[in-house]
């Protein structure tokens, strides 16, 4: 398959006009070429790198914290497929899941093998404590729980079982959470000791290990202790800030959900209304300081489906210009190649060799990010096919 004469940002910058081949799944021939199709453009698909794709896919919204507790696990995997086919048709072709299990390994296997058309998919198996984030999601009584890990040795375990999973990484809780009920943001999640002894079973099973954490504490002690990425990072300090861009390490700011559910503009409890709105009280000045002094920021929306859409993607980045105060190209860069360098994967640029993810746009979101939108999009090239639109 080709596009010939089509205006190129490739993932870091404009090329102008050139023509592209390629084959499933591999860019073959980037060259130079007259123009043809000047009022299009065509960019590198879409990296979010933090999502939660187990979560009613259907119209009508049930409660977001019981339809897991009654759905069967069969029942959850279709509603997860449909939410990365609906990211992957948006021009979001790699998505990196937070929070996964056996069901999420499922997809990405089943995607991976050709059986459904799917995107790219990362999965990060949970290490948490007892009573902590993750494990507040579910109510006391209910008696299925998500594993926990207390104390260095059982988290050394937990790493090792979601390695024997097939889990492509780790995620670890260092903060209270707002969606979680009956903690605050600013708990305590695990001691350095526990928190070390992840990151280094991880880390010698090949395994990169994001932090979820608001609280300027939470994201310390995850720096400390050697993470490789930040999530949310909501509460960070300036002195935190500094140390995040000397290390290059990605934060992931997750701008829409946090202001949806602070402003009530999406179905949840008042405990978590009041948590995020005590946040985002303060985010604003405290992340765009953090962009000025060089933070890593990258793509990560924790889309998971009923506070955040799947396509909204491009809404996060056009809000990340607004919030953090990168330009159209910076920002551009942390949903694409920066997002995908992060998380390691061979996508986010368009170059001989790489994996052949491609969004067909009108306009020049490079110069004008407001270009970035949904119905924008002519064609989606995910894996080498054509899944959505036509190519011209």
């Amino acid at each position: 398959m080709r596009l010939d004469g089509i205006p190129l940002w490739d993932g870091t910058e404009s090329r102008g006009p050139v023509d592209i081949s390629w084959e499933p799944d591999q860019i073959g021939e980037v060259r130079p070429a007259a123009q043809r199709h000047g009022e299009l453009c065509v960019i590198p698909g879409l990296v979010d790198t933090h999502v939660h794709l187990i979560g009613y896919a259907g119209e009508n919204q049930p409660d977001f914290m019981t339809w897991p507790l009654v759905t069967t696990r069969d029942e959850q995997v279709l509603h997860g497929a449909a939410h990365a086919q609906r990211a992957m048709r948006h021009g979001v072709t790699t998505l990196r899941d937070l929070a996964g299990d056996e069901a999420q390994i499922a997809l990405r296997r089943a995607f991976d093998a050709g059986v459904l058309p799917g995107p790219r998919i990362q999965v990060h198996g949970v290490v948490g404590m007892t009573a902590g984030h993750n494990d507040l999601f579910v109510p006391p009584a209910f008696p299925l729980r998500k594993p926990t890990a207390d104390g260095p040795d059982e988290c050394r375990k937990l790493v090792r079982t979601w390695a024997r999973a097939g889990m492509d990484g780790i995620k670890i809780t260092t903060s209270g959470g707002v969606l979680s009920i009956g903690d605050k943001n600013g708990w305590r999640n695990y001691t350095p000791e526990e928190i070390r002894a992840v990151v280094d079973e991880a880390h010698a099973l090949g395994m990169l290990v994001a932090s979820h954490a608001h609280s300027e504490d939470g994201i310390r002690i995850a720096v400390e202790e050697g993470v490789d990425s930040i999530e949310h990072g909501t509460l960070l300090s300036a002195e935190l800030a500094e140390k995040l861009a000397a290390r290059r390490t990605p934060v992931a700011p997750t701008l829409l959900i946090n202001e949806a559910i602070a402003e009530g503009r999406v179905p949840v409890t008042g405990e978590a209304m009041a948590k995020a709105a005590e946040l985002v009280a303060r985010r604003n000045v405290l992340l765009s300081e953090a962009a000025a002094k060089g933070v890593r920021f990258v793509l990560g929306t924790d889309a998971n489906g009923h506070h955040v859409q799947f396509g909204d993607q491009l809404a996060e980045v056009v809000h990340m210009t607004r919030i953090l105060g990168m330009d159209a190209e910076a920002a551009l860069r942390a949903a694409t190649s920066d997002a995908a360098d992060a998380i390691g994967m061979p996508v986010g640029r368009i170059a001989p060799g790489l994996g052949a993810d491609l969004i067909v746009l009108r306009g020049r979101p490079w110069e004008r990010i407001e270009d970035l939108a949904t119905e924008n999009i002519v064609a989606v090239v995910s894996r080498g096919h054509l899944v959505a639109g036509t190519l011209p």
